[in-house]
């Protein structure tokens, strides 16, 4: 008689870091994905308690960087859930994403693509077009680098639940 053996769910815990978009963890996730699954959020790469500029440019970094240096992404994952609070703090990124890609060679027009005036989807594409320049300009460690600055103090993050095991 065979014995049948259970598959462990895949969680936050024990899922693979990988390149790209995924329907379900146990295909991967990518490190948003990852800070969505931390939040107790949907799995999505567009969670709520991730600032969407934050996003967009840790989905370039995390599809650029080496397979084999993704598992140093865990720690980033963490560090984003409860910076999607507030739209303030998410235009200011994006203009500290519009003067870094033109200092790192993007060329001026991607200032012009973030309407300054209202806010949407120019934002998040601002920061994938940051990211884009950034890993052109010295890799996926110079873009992980600028990060920090994009981040609050840790006691400054909004608390989101976390998903239980």
């Amino acid at each position: 008689m065979a014995t049948k053996i259970p598959t462990a769910s895949i969680s936050h815990q024990n899922v693979r870091l990988a390149h790209g978009r995924h329907s379900t963890p146990e295909q991967g996730a990518c490190v948003v994905e990852l800070a969505s699954m931390l939040a107790g959020e949907r799995f999505s790469d567009h969670p709520q308690s991730v600032c969407p500029v934050i996003a967009a440019y840790l989905r370039n970094v995390n599809d650029h960087m080496p397979a084999g240096d993704l598992p140093g992404l865990f720690p980033v994952a963490a560090a984003i859930v409860g910076t999607g609070g507030s739209p303030k703090q998410s235009r200011s990124r994006a203009r500290r994403c519009a003067r870094w890609a033109a200092d790192l060679g993007a060329g001026r027009h991607a200032i012009f693509l973030w309407p300054g005036r209202r806010w949407g989807w120019g934002g998040s594409r601002l920061g994938a077009i940051c990211a884009q320049a950034a890993i052109g300009r010295g890799g996926p460690d110079l873009a992980l680098s600028l990060l920090d600055a994009f981040l609050p103090a840790p006691a400054d993050r909004i608390a989101a639940p976390v998903a239980a095991a």
